[in-house]
């Protein structure tokens, strides 16, 4: 998949080719690079119009590959595909209604316990009254060993991050912008922090500016990413209202927090409620929904980790189920040979990987 991975790149820069066409292409052609030098018949065939198929043509004579992967490892930015074992689950469920982006953009780490996941989203323009449910419902949420999903915006995303920081929890930003950049600029500090303690994600290449035309994408994955979305203050005509809609489409949960009557910020969260979403009051509430007993699971799962330095842990989920040769952790990582090196030495000694061969590790 490495030499592979490029050209699941280069096809991500092309516009007007997405998941339909990607799934086409794969079929006909086997790989991405088969795909990449396919002939315009066999473009056509994967359902490329005259306008894609010149964007191809164009981005063959005009990119190189290898450079754009080394401006990523520049970057410390690590990509995943559909093909990857670590790509988010949640998301390979959308497969099948064609929305789940081929390709992920992620600075940090993607981990299998956000597998367990809750997006809490709502309006930029947030009260005190939902700017304080926000903080206390994502906060708890983390502490119950949920990832909380949002969209890094002004107002109630930027309380569920920070909440969830701020109770030991991770966090999960997603961008509508390339993620060579921070969207809103003003919360680069608290990207820095969520980069940390999880990951900021994007599906857009980089260098692409937070357009109009992305925030319904963006709000695509951010509900495709979690087992519910809870909305805690919206109006009724909100990116917040539309990541609901996708969270009903996606057969995901809905949770609302209902508000003053005479509030525009909880017209949203009240119509929701009426709709069938179920009104939340407190974290207890969306616990219970997804079962009390298989969130114990999943925490007792992460409690029984080993303990692992922030190197290790990136290491463990590069690795995935696959052997590894030291050179290409080092690359799909992005971190600096000499920290792979110790890392990989601790790992040994902590028994979570062996050697299988010359410089080549896999997971126990």
């Amino acid at each position: 998949m490495g030499h592979e991975r490029q050209y699941w790149l280069g096809f991500n820069l092309v516009a007007g080719v997405g998941p339909v066409r990607i799934r086409r292409l794969l079929e006909l052609c086997g790989t991405l690079e088969a795909a990449w030098t396919a002939s315009p018949s066999t473009l056509k065939q994967a359902g490329l119009d005259t306008r894609a198929i010149t964007n191809l043509r164009q981005a063959r004579q005009t990119v190189d590959l290898d450079d754009e992967m080394a401006r990523l490892d520049k970057l410390g930015v690590a990509i995943f595909t559909w093909n990857d074992d670590d790509y988010p689950t949640l998301l390979t469920a959308l497969r099948e209604i064609d929305q789940a982006p081929p390709l992920l953009y992620v600075r940090g780490t993607l981990s299998s316990t956000d597998d367990w996941a809750v997006a809490v989203v709502g309006t930029r323009n947030v009260s005190a009254y939902g700017r304080q449910v926000t903080y206390q419902i994502a906060g708890s949420l983390a502490a119950a060993g949920l990832t909380v999903v949002s969209g890094l915006a002004h107002g109630v995303d930027s309380e569920a991050h920070t909440a969830a920081l701020d109770k030991g929890g991770r966090t999960i930003a997603v961008l509508p912008c390339g993620i060579d950049d921070v969207y809103p600029p003003e919360n680069r500090a608290l990207a820095a922090r969520i980069i940390e303690h999880g990951a900021v994600l994007s599906i857009f290449p980089p260098g692409t500016a937070a357009e109009t035309k992305n925030f319904a994408p963006r709000n695509q994955v951010i509900s495709g990413l979690a087992r519910g979305v809870l909305v805690t203050e919206a109006g009724d005509k909100s990116g917040a209202m539309l990541t609901a809609n996708f969270a009903l489409e996606h057969s995901r949960e809905v949770f609302a927090v209902p508000g003053n009557i005479t509030a525009h910020g909880s017209s949203g969260t009240n119509r929701l409620i009426q709709d069938g979403a179920t009104p939340v009051v407190s974290a207890k509430d969306i616990l219970d929904a997804f079962g009390a007993d298989q969130i114990e699971e999943h925490v007792e799962a992460r409690k029984t980790l080993p303990a692992l330095s922030e190197d290790e842990r990136v290491i463990i989920e590069t690795l995935g189920s696959d052997a590894l040769h030291a050179d290409e952790i080092v690359r799909a990582s992005s971190l600096p040979v000499a920290r792979v090196t110790s890392a990989l030495t601790m790992l040994e000694l902590k028994g979570i990987i062996r050697q299988v061969g010359n410089m080549t590790y896999a997971r126990l």
